[in-house]
């Protein structure tokens, strides 16, 4: 692939002004001879856990493994069981309904809004009376916020738990409450994926809560299953955070909101540059409660405005285009009818959004778009 004038992202970009801290962290961890758990480890749960407001913070190995953890260890605890059912937006990454699934519980497929591209909240009470759900998963979708009063009346009248995957939105604000995503619910999920508005150089991830039980539960399952040395209560995995991304995130985590705040600057050009009438862009939101870990854009002649973009220098991505239900491992799902999933599937594209673009790049880009004819029958 050429390169391209405005790349969709450029990681060397986004992690080049910290390099020199970042090696030195690295170096740190080498020194130290403890290459599994340890201080650096401990630094970033205990960091992670103030800067969310919940009172435990739990490493692992990936933003999957988080979600997997979280649901293993309320079966473990008795609040799940194998066949329960779990909401699930019907428009997400695969990795939340791989999580389900791989735990031997049942998602529930719920139809996104056509505003926010989040669970439809004004769903979920019929469809959790009438298909005997145990538990929300909510997703925090490109990073908007996906949490209101509809969500926790229906969770608290029912008695479902609320899972939060928080892959994509760490910094956001709930407008409803002020607390931050990963702090809504009784557990949330992180990815620190390097394309992540928090992103480590390799896979990481991490589970919070304020739940001791659930805290203590996950770290065991994540240990072999082992409470302690050479005593395994549960049959665990491995899948403890890495003292080196550690150490990475514990440099990155205190510029988070210089990170979140360029997105939001790039977001607010695009929000008011881009004119072009064959295009829908995303519900503007100026409160914290996006974090544009993505900024997706619709359109119904998707393929030819992405090579109009490319042959004039604008790398674009999509998120995603294959919705779960029709991806070949869960064929079982094939004669769904989920219209507005398939929908956004159809039509969306990523523009780029990181700290690797400047303001004026975005404002180019802008133009760049606002030139490209797409009002044609081609």
């Amino acid at each position: 692939m050429r390169n391209k004038q405005y790349p969709f992202l450029s990681l060397a970009a986004v992690n080049g002004p910290l390099l020199d801290e970042i090696a030195q962290a690295v170096e740190r961890v080498v020194r130290s001879g403890r290459y599994v758990g340890g201080p650096e480890v401990e630094r970033f749960e205990r960091t992670l856990a103030e800067y969310e407001g919940t009172r435990y913070a739990v490493g692992c190995a990936n933003g999957l493994d988080a979600l997997r953890l979280i649901f293993r260890g309320y079966i473990e605890m008795g609040q799940l069981k194998a066949g329960n059912k779990v909401i699930v937006p019907a428009n997400t990454y695969i990795a939340s309904i791989l999580a389900v699934t791989d735990c031997g519980l049942t998602p529930v497929l719920v139809e996104p809004d056509a505003c926010t591209l989040n669970l439809d909240t004004k769903r979920l009470r019929q469809v959790a009376e009438h298909q005997d759900v145990k538990a929300i998963l909510t997703v925090h979708l490109y990073g908007r916020c996906c949490y209101d009063n509809e969500l926790e009346a229906v969770a608290r009248e029912l008695g479902l738990l609320i899972i939060e995957d928080n892959a994509q939105a760490i910094g956001a604000r709930c407008p409803m409450n002020g607390r931050r995503t990963g702090a809504l619910g009784h557990a949330a999920a992180f990815s620190f994926y390097p394309t992540k508005n928090l992103g480590a150089m390799g896979d990481a991830g991490a589970v919070t809560t304020d739940d001791e039980q659930l805290a203590t539960a996950v770290r065991a399952i994540a240990n072999y299953g082992s409470d302690r040395r050479y005593h395994n209560i549960y049959q665990g995995l491995n899948s403890r955070l890495d003292p080196i991304q550690a150490a990475i995130l514990n440099v990155k985590l205190p510029y988070l909101a210089t990170e979140n705040g360029h997105r939001q600057a790039v977001a607010e050009i695009y929000e008011h540059s881009i004119s072009n009438s064959a295009i829908t862009r995303p519900l503007w939101a100026d409160d914290g409660s996006m974090v544009w870990h993505q900024y997706v854009i619709q359109c119904r002649k998707r393929d030819l405005l992405r090579q109009r973009l490319d042959e004039k220098g604008v790398a674009t991505d999509i998120h995603y285009a294959t919705p779960p239900h029709r991806q070949p491992c869960y064929s079982a799902w094939s004669g769904l009818s989920l219209p507005e999933t398939e929908r956004i599937a159809n039509t969306v594209v990523s523009l780029p959004i990181s700290s690797a673009v400047s303001l004026s790049d975005a404002r180019e880009i802008a133009a760049i778009i606002n030139t490209i004819n797409l009002n044609t029958d081609d």
